[in-house]
């Protein structure tokens, strides 16, 4: 038993504390059902400390942590139920099914609370794309997210894509889903009332998946391919059957509580709904429709077959959940009943294959507090400076040379892939700094971002944590919106390595702290260990997603200059902050210097200024400062309006520092001549740095500091270098 235990992931003193929990030793089945949910994956034992950290009430929460996913409320008995969760491993194995049954699977946490699904985001990470593998990555998960989304018909709306080296062998691919819902249509992963059935709903159980949770929770290894078999297989076609039948189910009043089969499959939807009850259940494994023939019970626990759902319907009421899914052309099964005993006991017909107590499997796994310590390498690659870097002789080249970047390039050749317009709800889609969706029936909107910028974390993972939840809510005010809540999937390499323990700490204190400041709770979310191939980590990405509430879609903004003659200004101020920057990334080859600096009061100041002039009706375009700094910020702009712009800006920094630093806090946005007097005014109130800084209009992006032209580039060759680069690299 004792080579077994460590074959499933489990050290030895776990494997104790399971007989001691059980006051025996586990049969086959029991251990593997201990494998599984007492995994990294599903047992969060490294985290939940952690994450318990993190602000989750406020007035808008509906729904916090603990759920299939996050709800908030957006007024008129209406709320958005959302969540973001990774599927990196499978992806790095497997990219077309590992990205789209990652879509798959977040789409059903979102239509199990009883929304229904409006728009997907994700947020993607590789290596280099001058390397053939990271192409074929690359590619293969674009097509699995599109052809997944596109085929249920859920408008891809927003996401990011950044390439750095550390992603080369483990990519990131996080997958986020939003849905609407009313108050009263609110649905729990809940087993209650003794008695009641528990039946098997969609897709045919088979043998794919099993142990796909173990294989999330260790590293990969020139040996991971051979898991290959791990890697779950979906049918959109089903997914979008199972959806529409899901939600009459709940509208007809016969379910009490129903989840996803995700990770780990029937044994942790079965065991954390009971744990939610508290409640036992009695299953019978020999009743689950299959799909291949001689499968032994831990193998239709542990499957992670695609398109499932457990359900608790009320007694009495089976007939109902089976008409509606024969309707739907899907299957549904009663396997047994929910207890009142707290156990899990699973039948294979009339012999008992396995008893667990619920709680052991969820409750009672262990939590470990490894030893957190400041990784070596910070004080060399902070203690670096930019001053000792030579001036670039052109500014538009580095201009150029940024815009050809691919994390800075536009994504079109991602977004051009999937269908962001299906079902007619999108009002801006991919490109701009956020995503709005219409609430049919009302003239509100949801705006909804990815964000993370991961060489800040690698840098600083405090200010990193921080400014991933700042960009987000800045993105969101760009739009029009006001911030309401995070949902968050943090990505990090092995933590029983002190040093990205420390990380993971430190990234979660600076989100923690930012939500706090920004009101922007975390409601739902997902953690990523072991994304590390051969001993080698991916740099610390803890991936915010965020959601807002546009009152008033009259009041919505975009990035893209809209007219001649309308005049620029900087809300917020440009500080010598090089640190961290795609300038000395690309320009000179080094992810070092200190990150930016953060000021979570500046910060909220100039997003209450921001969103103010926008639902006053003073600002006409608005776009976030981030990667590049202002002089990328204003091409984006100006590329997306098809206008040109003059900026001219007279300072006490160097010209290189003005054009491409990234200080934070900082949004350009543009006025009509006559609004001027009233931004001012705005401004002033909040207490906020706003200066004029150009005028829009030509067919130039021209930018002189300090009386001395540095940037004159054609808004042609610009928008062409933007657009191509990314295509360029692929052929």
């Amino acid at each position: 038993m004792a080579k077994l235990f460590q074959e499933m992931g489990l050290l030895a003193s776990e494997y104790e504390k399971i007989v001691k929990l059980m006051g025996r030793e586990p049969n086959y089945t029991e251990l593997s059902m201990f494998s599984v949910m007492w995994s990294e994956h599903c047992s969060y034992k490294h985290s939940r400390p952690v994450l318990g950290t993190f602000p989750t009430t406020g007035p808008q929460v509906l729904q916090g942590p603990g759920e299939n996913a996050g709800v908030v409320d957006i007024g008129d008995n209406q709320a958005v139920a959302f969540k973001i969760e990774s599927h990196n491993h499978p992806s790095a194995i497997e990219p077309f099914q590992g990205a789209a049954t990652g879509v798959g699977g977040i789409i059903r946490d979102v239509f199990t609370m009883g929304a229904r699904p409006i728009a997907l985001l994700n947020s993607l990470r590789f290596g280099s794309l001058d390397n053939d593998r990271v192409k074929y990555l690359f590619d293969g998960v674009v097509s699995g997210i599109s052809w997944y989304g596109n085929c249920i018909g859920i408008p891809t709306v927003a996401g990011e894509v950044y390439f750095n080296d550390s992603y080369a062998g483990n990519p990131l691919v996080n997958a986020m889903c939003v849905g609407l819902l009313n108050h009263d249509e609110l649905k729990k992963g809940v087993a209650s009332g003794i008695g009641n059935p528990v039946m098997v709903i969609g897709a045919r159980t088979g043998r794919d998946g099993i142990h796909g949770a173990t294989f999330a929770s260790e590293e990969l290894s020139d040996k991971s391919e051979e898991k290959r078999p791990s890697v779950q297989v979906g049918d959109p076609f089903m997914e979008k059957l199972l959806l529409e039948a899901c939600l009459e189910l709940i509208r007809s009043g016969a379910v009490i509580g129903m989840q996803d089969m995700g990770a780990a499959g029937l044994i942790s939807s079965s065991c954390e709904m009971a744990t939610r009850g508290g409640s036992g259940m009695v299953m019978d494994v020999a009743e689950v429709p299959r799909r291949e023939e001689g499968m032994e019970p831990y193998e239709v626990l542990l499957s992670e077959s695609q398109e499932r759902m457990l359900v608790i319907p009320r007694k009495g009421k089976e007939q109902i959940v089976e008409e509606i899914f024969n309707k739907w052309g899907l299957e549904a099964a009663v396997i047994g009943h929910v207890t009142d005993d707290g156990m899990l006991t699973i039948m294979e017909g009339d012999k008992i294959a396995a008893q667990v107590p619920a709680t052991a499997l969820t409750e009672e796994c262990p939590v470990y507090r490894p030893e957190a310590k400041e990784p070596e390498y910070l004080s060399r690659v902070n203690a670096f400076s930019p001053e000792d870097l030579p001036l670039p002789k052109d500014c538009s080249e580095v201009l150029l040379s940024l815009l050809a970047s691919p994390s800075i390039a536009s994504k079109e050749w991602v977004y051009r892939q999937y269908d962001y317009m299906v079902r007619t709800n999108t009002v801006i889609g991919p490109g701009s700094d956020a995503a709005i969706l219409r609430v049919k029936g009302t003239n509100k909107g949801i705006a909804v971002t990815t964000d993370c910028n991961s060489l800040y974390c690698y840098l600083d993972p405090f200010t990193g944590g921080a400014i991933a939840v700042a960009e987000a809510a800045r993105n969101l005010v760009c739009s029009g919106a006001k911030p309401l809540a995070v949902t968050d999937c943090l990505n990090f390499g092995n933590p029983e390595k002190p040093e990205i323990y420390w990380q993971f700490k430190e990234a979660v204190a600076g989100m923690s702290e930012a939500c706090k400041r920004l009101s922007t709770p975390v409601v739902s979310g997902n953690v990523s260990f072991y994304n590390e191939t051969n001993g080698g980590s991916v740099y610390p990405t803890p991936v915010v997603g965020m959601v807002g509430l546009v009152e008033d879609l009259n009041h919505r903004c975009s990035m893209d200059f809209k007219e001649e003659g309308h005049l620029m200004f900087l809300l917020g101020q440009t500080k010598s902050e090089l640190g961290g920057s795609q300038y000395l990334s690309v320009i000179h080859g080094k992810d070092m210097g200190k990150t930016p600096s953060l000021d979570l009061d500046t910060e909220a100041a100039v997003q209450e200024c921001c969103l103010e002039a926008i639902k006053k009706g003073i600002v006409v375009s608005a776009h976030d400062c981030a990667e590049g700094g202002l002089a990328v910020a204003a091409a984006e702009s100006a590329i997306s309006g098809g206008i040109g712009c003059s900026v001219n800006i007279n300072t006490e920094l160097a010209s290189h520092e003005l054009l491409f630093s990234e200080s934070q806090s900082r949004i350009i946005i543009t006025v009509a001549p006559k609004d001027v007097e009233k931004l001012m005014t705005t401004a002033n109130k909040f207490g906020v740095i706003c200066e004029e800084i150009g005028t829009v209009g030509g067919s130039t992006i021209e930018m002189t500091v300090s009386e001395k032209l540095q940037i004159s580039v054609s808004l042609e060759i610009a928008a062409s270098t933007w657009r191509e680069a990314i295509a360029c690299k692929l052929t």
